[in-house]
């Protein structure tokens, strides 16, 4: 039989607990608010483009990326699946192996 004393002691001890967690979080919000943020500081963008003077190639095949010299292709081993990832103009298009 389950006694009766510790049931309302654990019970006022979790509901104090989770009154202090509710006031917490309204003091971290309330403090937010004040200093007019809104949110964790996420910190600053990467670049995650390629690099210049480089293009990138990807192979569905493969399930892989690349980079090699502009102008030319990555070395061909198997099924001829590269697809060109860096914007380039039309001078500067890939040569083609057909």
């Amino acid at each position: 039989m389950a006694r009766r004393g510790h049931y309302g002691f654990e019970r006022r001890r979790k509901d104090d607990l989770r009154k202090q967690k509710q006031e917490a979080k309204r003091q971290r919000k309330t403090s937010r608010e004040e200093a007019g943020s809104q949110g964790p500081e996420m910190g600053e963008a990467q670049d995650t483009g390629a690099q210049a003077g480089v293009w990138e190639w990807f192979s569905p095949s493969r399930s892989r990326t690349v980079s090699s010299a502009p102008g030319s292709r990555p070395a061909q081993e198997g099924v001829d699946d590269w697809v060109l990832l860096t914007d380039v103009d039309d001078e500067g298009a890939p040569e083609t192996t057909a």
